[in-house]
This record gives C-alpha cells, sequence and structure tokens, in this order.
C-alpha cells in the first residue's frame, strides 16, 4: 500500500472521553520509561518498531505516546521518528484491542506534530488504510510503496 498524507491543519475534532472512561491514561511517555517501553514494543510487535521507539525517547520532548491502565502497559505511538512529520510506529495490545486505543493514541500524536508546526503527516507502509482514509480522510501518495523502507536491513 501506497503511504498517506493527513491534513493535520484540518483533523477533526477528538473526544478522548470514551478511552479515559475505561480508566486508561494516555500521554507523552517519560525518559526512565525508554527500557519498560522499548522491551514492550519489542515483546509484542518487532525489533525494528523497538529502533523507531528509541529514536522516539532519544528527543526532547519524548516522541512516544502511551496508554496505560492500572494492568499495565496497552499501547504506543510515535511521530516525527522514522522521517520528520512521520506518524508511526504504533501498536495496541492484541487483548486491549477494539476499545479505541489505538485511535486515541492516533489523535494525540497527530495533534503534537501539528503542535510542532507540521501542516501534513505521513503514514508510511499503513497497515488499515480503510480506517486512516475514513477517519482522517487520508489520501494516497502516489508511487510511494515501499517509499522510505526500500532497501532497508532485516
Amino acid at each position: 500500500m501506497a503511504d498517506l498524507l493527513v491534513r493535520l491543519y484540518d483533523l477533526p475534532e477528538y473526544n478522548f472521553k470514551r478511552v479515559i472512561d475505561q480508566g486508561v491514561t494516555l500521554r507523552r511517555a517519560l525518559a526512565p520509561e525508554r527500557a519498560s517501553v522499548c522491551e514492550w514494543v519489542e515483546t509484542h510487535f518487532s525489533r525494528h518498531w523497538r529502533s523507531e521507539v528509541e529514536t522516539g525517547f532519544s528527543r526532547q520532548p519524548i516522541d512516544v505516546w502511551i496508554a496505560y491502565d492500572a494492568d499495565g502497559l496497552l499501547g504506543f505511538a510515535c511521530g516525527d521518528v522514522t522521517a520528520r512529520g512521520f506518524f508511526g510506529p504504533t501498536g495496541v495490545a492484541e487483548d486491549a484491542r477494539g476499545r479505541g486505543i489505538g485511535e486515541a493514541l492516533l489523535f494525540k500524536t497527530l495533534q503534537d506534530l501539528e503542535s510542532k508546526g507540521f501542516a501534513y503527516a505521513v503514514i508510511g507502509n499503513p497497515g488499515p488504510v480503510d480506517f486512516y482514509k475514513n477517519k482522517l480522510d487520508a489520501t494516497e501518495i502516489p508511487a510511494s510503496k515501499p517509499g522510505i523502507y526500500r532497501g532497508m536491513l532485516k
């Protein structure tokens, strides 16, 4: 799938109440959480995503957003780590999916990119394309597959 382009200056309003009412906290990660979050990401997703999360932790302010509840980490999202203005990677624990957590992390991260002065965000190598198109009116970037990931080491 081609990369997607999102107009940050035209983001729809988002109500975080659905997620907050479930006892989920959404916030920017803290530096002392780096090891815990990175290990969780590698365990649940991949070492490549861990590398991108580590990049997010090397920035100030940190470019990693997390969602958690009393039982622990539920999901994460990064912005501005793979390349400037990129959204992702992002992921939610399998047993926490379907609760709106991924969507809430998406909006937190995109709002953060907008607050940094970006007009657009790129979603590289998107998974749920229809979701992004419906929620964000994202558009495909022609001839962008594999895009920045071309020739990436395995």
